[in-house]
């Protein structure tokens, strides 16, 4: 009988962690793991367990789970602890509605304290993603182009929740990006954004950037609602 590969075994721990390391090493390392689908969505993750993989005591595991949580990669459940939290689903829409409240205030913010060096990596994270094509790879991408448009906001609160909500659409572009048949179209919407925005247009660019998630939330809900989305669903 075939075992069931076990989540936590694709996890590799390059000896001694420093004590004063152990939670921010775990936390890292857990949430790299969460993002690239080492740990999928509603993997258990046992304080023992995690503890007898870095080789610490169960406090900077308890602490680095804290993070996660708080990050929305982990949800606690009476019965499993920590588990690895899903991905976009059905609330697909009140997700993006969030997002564009919360985003849309991060550019407000940060338009004008942004220099020409930061113009100039959006641009580049814009070229690389015209010619990549590892899923995974394109996901990030995306994150990285946004937060750099948002990451002088000198509200540093809401940076965190900004960058939570793509790191959940990350998770979920680099599952489903293949089948959504996503394409050059969020490209240009990104060369548009970023010339608004070398031009401290605030009222343009934001209202480029509300189309923008908006055009993404009818293309996720169109998905998770077809028979690909939900033959998908159903093999995990």
């Amino acid at each position: 009988m075939t075992q069931k590969p076990k989540p936590l075994q694709s996890i590799k721990v390059d000896g001694p962690i420093p004590a004063h390391l152990a939670r921010s090493i775990i936390e890292e390392t857990l949430r790299a793991a969460i993002l690239d689908g080492r740990l999928p969505c509603g993997t258990a993750l046992r304080q023992q367990d995690l503890a007898d993989l870095f080789g610490v005591s169960r406090m900077p595991v308890r602490e680095a789970l804290r993070q996660l949580e708080a990050q929305e990669l982990l949800s606690v459940t009476a019965h499993k602890g920590a588990v690895v939290a899903a991905l976009i689903q059905g609330d697909a829409t009140e997700t993006y509605e969030l997002r564009i409240l919360l985003e849309t205030e991060a550019m407000r913010q940060s338009i004008a304290l942004l220099t020409p060096a930061d113009h100039a990596c959006a641009a580049g994270y814009i070229e690389e993603l015209e010619t990549q094509h590892d899923y995974t790879e394109i996901g990030r991408l995306n994150r990285l182009f946004h937060m750099t448009l948002y990451c002088k906001a000198p509200n540093q609160r809401l940076l965190r929740l900004v960058e939570e909500g793509l790191n959940e659409e990350e998770r979920f572009l680099r599952f489903n990006l293949e089948a959504m048949g996503l394409g050059k179209l969020s490209q240009d919407d990104h060369r548009a954004m970023l010339q608004a925005v070398i031009e401290r247009d605030v009222d343009h660019a934001v209202a480029l950037l509300k189309q923008h998630l908006n055009r993404g939330v009818e293309v996720i809900t169109r998905y998770l609602a077809s028979p690909a989305a939900q033959q998908r669903k159903a093999a995990h």
